[in-house]
């Protein structure tokens, strides 16, 4: 029965009768309706908040996600840039700090077997069409790009190329829900109830030589990410 409630709800946000960001009725209001028991009901919200389908908010209610506008498989790397030119807007930058730093014990385990003297330290706003969607971190060993470069374009990967005459081919990728958190969620004006998706990578190139480390927060209504697993 709660497959048949899952399905029933996706047809409702998929005519309008329920649109993105409104609250559903209640869970009452829902399981009279549709003819099941508030167990049932329950059990096909929670699948659907795992999806990321709608979010419930305790004591408040259940609300229904907006659609990402752009979904990748997380094998695939991608720049930021590239990811929000795909989905049809327009990418920018907006910068908010560049700062050298001594790098810490971790900073030089990530980019070992490189031993790094200066970290140049970049926080940005990445927008499309305008609107904040993924704050960034990034860090790169001192001289391997000029900084001035940056400011002039919207892609690393790019810099990198074209100043470096280094290619990133592959990156180490962890990846981890984050909650609330004050700043991020307030450049990134998203709602304090909702979860980013935190992007810790190390790019390297094909010589496998470490040349950036990025933490990207995602925000989960504008990207979706899935991966392709084979059984071995």
């Amino acid at each position: 029965m709660y497959l048949q409630v899952i399905d029933e709800i996706k047809r409702g946000i998929e005519n309008g009768r329920y649109e993105e960001r409104q609250k559903l009725p209640s869970e009452f209001q829902l399981s009279k309706y549709m003819g099941v028991s508030r167990a049932t009901l329950r059990e096909a919200l929670r699948i659907l908040e795992e999806d990321n389908v709608v979010t419930r908010r305790h004591g408040v209610g259940t609300f229904v996600n907006p659609k990402p506008i752009f979904s990748s498989g997380i094998e695939e790397l991608n720049s930021v840039t590239y990811m929000i030119e795909q989905s049809g807007k327009t990418a920018g930058t907006q910068y908010l700090t560049t700062e050298f730093l001594d790098p810490t014990d971790d900073d030089q385990v990530k980019f070992s077997p490189k031993q790094i003297n200066k970290l140049a330290k970049i926080e940005r706003i990445r927008t499309a069409d305008n609107d904040p969607v993924v704050f960034c971190i990034d860090k790169i060993p001192e001289g391997l790009i000029p900084l001035e470069a940056v400011h002039k374009r919207d892609s690393l990967f790019k810099v990198m190329e074209d100043y470096s005459d280094r290619r990133i081919n592959y990156a180490v990728t962890y990846i981890e829900p984050i909650g609330y958190h004050d700043r991020i969620h307030d450049l990134l004006k998203c709602d304090p109830g909702q979860p980013l998706l935190l992007l810790k990578q190390v790019h390297y190139t094909e010589e496998d030589e470490p040349v950036l480390y990025s933490a990207n927060y995602f925000r989960p209504d504008v990207f979706s990410f899935h991966v392709l697993r084979k059984r071995v």
